[in-house]
């Protein structure tokens, strides 16, 4: 018998908000406090975050950067220890490659900020501070979208074919690049915000807002989050359909879909300037998408790949496209190259 979430008294209304995809082979339900607890360690770990890594305007080093990022792998980590403890391996399981698909969508994310910060001319030790507010608006944005999923997915069968179907167009757009075509002057919305927020094209430090001539005016950074705002709302739309391929259960979503987002900030100063050298990765991300698509869609025929076999496609089309983005050189043309965007 596969494993349950403990909690079986939840108020109907509670059940209805939580109680993912009817599995007739599993009853899983989570009590608030199970979601309520694991939102308040995340804030904790904001605040020690905004405390320790984010108080003072500075460029963060490789080491500082590296320390987080192990932080942040090393608690994911752990959880996943606790689900597997907790749950038992199949829900571990789909946590472990709900959590490394997300990893992986966020890595291919940072050549996107990349180029904002390029366009914007934000220097490094500015960078961080928009990163810390982009980062807490993709969380409340997949929080969101993942409310919308689980709804969806209660209420209509045709959804999980549907969410299929749009990764495997994901895949095939990610494939040819398409995530790298980022124009922020052709941006509509972005155009909007520079006529509502008259802005400066000074910095202030780390300020969004600053007074120039008795007035205020929005800073570089607060249009830059404006657009990195934007840009999460997209990684979102692409990010929420690949984990309901993996799992239906709602707080294996959230968590795997949190952890992989907190560390992004420290990854992204850990990889500075030398992102260009995973410049495969996204092909094989675009595999692995393309694969859970089928996955979804297969499950209309009664045709269910196991976990495992999930599991064991994410993480071997990743190890490849990782190990032969390190051999193989990228080409010099120009696209790849981050080394405006951090000094």
């Amino acid at each position: 018998m596969a494993p349950t979430l403990p909690g079986r008294n939840l108020l109907p209304l509670a059940a209805r908000v939580v109680r993912p995809y009817e599995d007739p082979g599993r009853d899983v339900e989570v009590h608030w406090y199970y979601y309520a607890g694991f939102i308040a360690f995340v804030i904790a770990m904001l605040v020690v975050d905004l405390k320790f890594f984010h108080t003072e305007e500075h460029e963060p080093t490789l080491k500082e950067s590296a320390t987080w990022l192990a932080v942040w792998i090393s608690l994911a980590v752990i959880f996943g220890v606790i689900i597997f403890i907790w749950q038992g391996s199949d829900i571990g399981i789909e946590y472990t490659a709900g959590y490394l698909i997300e990893y992986s969508l966020s890595v291919d994310n940072m050549f996107v900020f990349v180029v904002i910060f390029t366009y914007f001319a934000v220097p490094l030790k500015y960078q961080h501070q928009v990163l810390f507010y982009g980062i807490l608006g993709a969380i409340i944005f997949r929080g969101i979208f993942i409310a919308i999923g689980v709804a969806l997915i209660n209420r209509f069968d045709w959804v999980i074919p549907v969410f299929g179907a749009f990764l495997i167009f994901t895949a095939y757009r990610i494939a040819r690049g398409g995530g790298e075509d980022i124009h922020p002057e052709d941006n509509a919305i972005l155009k909007f915000a520079q006529k509502r927020f008259p802005s400066t094209k000074n910095f202030d430090g780390q300020n969004l807002f600053t007074v120039e001539n008795g007035k205020r005016l929005a800073t570089p950074l607060f249009i830059t989050l404006i657009f990195i705002e934007m840009t999460d709302v997209v990684f979102a739309l692409d990010s929420i359909p690949a984990i309901f391929g993996i799992t239906k259960e709602p707080f294996i979503v959230l968590t795997s879909n949190v952890f992989a987002v907190l560390g992004l900030r420290a990854l992204y100063f850990t990889l500075a300037g030398a992102m260009n050298r995973l410049h495969l990765l996204h092909y094989g991300l675009a595999v692995v998408l393309g694969f859970v698509g089928v996955k979804m869609i297969v499950e209309l025929f009664h045709i269910e790949i196991p976990i495992w076999l999930s599991l064991g496609v994410i993480i071997g089309v990743l190890a490849i496209t990782t190990v032969l983005s390190l051999k193989i050189p990228p080409k010099d043309d120009g696209k790849n190259d981050t080394s405006s965007a951090h000094g």
